[in-house]
């Protein structure tokens, strides 16, 4: 998975938290804000960002096609 160098500002209990969970996790205290950020957005319902471009791209093709159609029905 692609990663991204962000900064963060957290309050001292939250990345004490944060340190603390990732250390029994095994992991980094990076890849657990950044797995706790994804559990959390997922659990809220907040999805991945559709890719605007593909889908006018598909909605060009989709008319393309519907216009041909009713050309070829006359």
């Amino acid at each position: 998975m692609a990663t991204r160098k962000v900064t963060l500002s957290l309050d001292e209990a939250s990345w004490a938290f944060a340190e603390q969970a990732a250390a029994r996790a095994g992991m980094s205290p990076s890849a657990w804000i950044s797995k706790a950020a994804r559990r959390e957005a997922v659990r809220t319902g907040v999805g991945p960002v559709p890719d605007v471009t593909a889908l006018a791209a598909a909605d060009d093709a989709e008319l393309a096609a519907a216009e041909e159609a009713m050309r070829a029905q006359g």
